[in-house]
């Protein structure tokens, strides 16, 4: 007889018995356990996603996630791009002046931003605009990962 028929011939007799070697601890083992199998089950069981972006790594400790480009409606750009820069905390970026306009957004912890000669901390969810030419650098001082996403406007 399989073990639910068992419960609904003699529930209480059945019941009471499985109920006297459970307690709170195995209780929460077996959800953990079986919690634990979903989210496994559910990570191995996706595909790459093809939307994910393409990496690169332009400084130590910095990842440049790049989620394509499309034409853009704004008046005056031909184009617009997104990106992230994924910043490890202790890692800066450095470069030449920005190629072009761009919305910057901080998704995830905190970066301090020197911008043309001015410094402001930039704490999740804080937005700013660079414009072409514009002379950035970014540092996370912080110890968490620092996500900063940039809308380019390209003209």
């Amino acid at each position: 007889m399989p073990p639910l028929a068992m419960f609904l011939n003699k529930p209480s007799q059945q019941w009471e018995k499985s109920m006297k070697n459970l307690n709170r601890r195995s209780a929460l083992a077996i959800g953990l356990g079986a919690a634990s199998a979903a989210v496994v089950e559910s990570l191995a069981s996706q595909a790459p996603d093809p939307l994910a972006g393409k990496d690169t790594s332009p400084w130590p400790g910095v990842v440049v996630r790049s989620y394509g480009e499309t034409p853009a409606m704004i008046p005056g750009f031909k184009t617009v791009a997104m990106r992230d820069v994924i910043v490890q905390p202790g890692a800066k970026t450095m470069g030449p002046p920005m190629a072009n306009a761009m919305v910057c957004h901080i998704t995830e912890g905190e970066l301090r931003v020197e911008q043309d000669g001015k410094t402001f901390t930039a704490k999740k969810n804080y937005v700013w605009t660079c414009n072409k030419d514009t002379r950035e650098q970014v540092f996370n001082d912080g110890s968490v990962v620092a996500i900063m996403r940039i809308t380019d406007l390209k003209a």
